[in-house]
């Protein structure tokens, strides 16, 4: 599990300056990958640009993290009451102003928590993004409690499942797939 974390933690910093038409190709054939349906992967994609360039949040990261979350799918619902695309709490929604229920507010919420998860753990060292993306996962709190990703078998799972999403779209933005 530490390979994975650890990749994440250091990939960030990789995509550096890439021509938004490759980006936005990259993206919409890992969406495409899942939802076939080329219209909802098209505006999925826009979306997600729209997001990280809103709120500055690495578009590989959202997209990572929304596939591990929903599989690109716009009906999906968790059974503990996680909502859309990036799978927002109601409470969480809440508090953010936004309505999960609208695909456009959901993607620009999780990218706002996500945001401000990648915030609030900045100074956790080199883990910061892995304690960041465990907290979209299991809150803050367990973050904090826990001194880093807690020993929740979900949580962990998670983590390494976005960091193996981020590191597939990584390659594909280098040519490698």
């Amino acid at each position: 599990m530490k390979k994975f974390l650890l990749a994440l933690t250091i990939s960030l910093s990789m995509i550096g300056n890439v021509e938004a038409a490759e980006l936005y190709e990259v993206i919409h054939r890992e969406v495409s990958y899942f939802n076939p349906n080329d219209r909802e992967s098209a505006w999925i994609t826009q979306a997600i640009l729209y997001a990280s360039s809103e709120y500055q949040v690495d578009p590989i990261l959202i997209t990572a993290v929304m596939e591990a979350e929903s599989g690109f799918n716009f009906k999906s619902t968790s059974p503990v009451g996680a909502i859309g695309l990036m799978q927002l709490m109601p409470e969480t929604a809440n508090a953010i102003g936004v309505n999960p229920y609208n695909p456009l507010e959901n993607i620009l919420g999780g990218a706002i928590y996500l945001r401000n998860q990648l915030e609030r753990f900045a100074d956790y060292g080199k883990y910061s993004v892995t304690d960041a993306v465990a907290a979209y996962n299991a809150g803050p709190q367990a973050v904090i409690n826990a001194g880093g990703v807690p020993n929740y078998s979900e949580t962990r799972q998670y983590v390494v499942k976005v960091a193996k999403n981020y590191q597939k779209i990584l390659q594909m933005m280098n040519g490698a797939e």
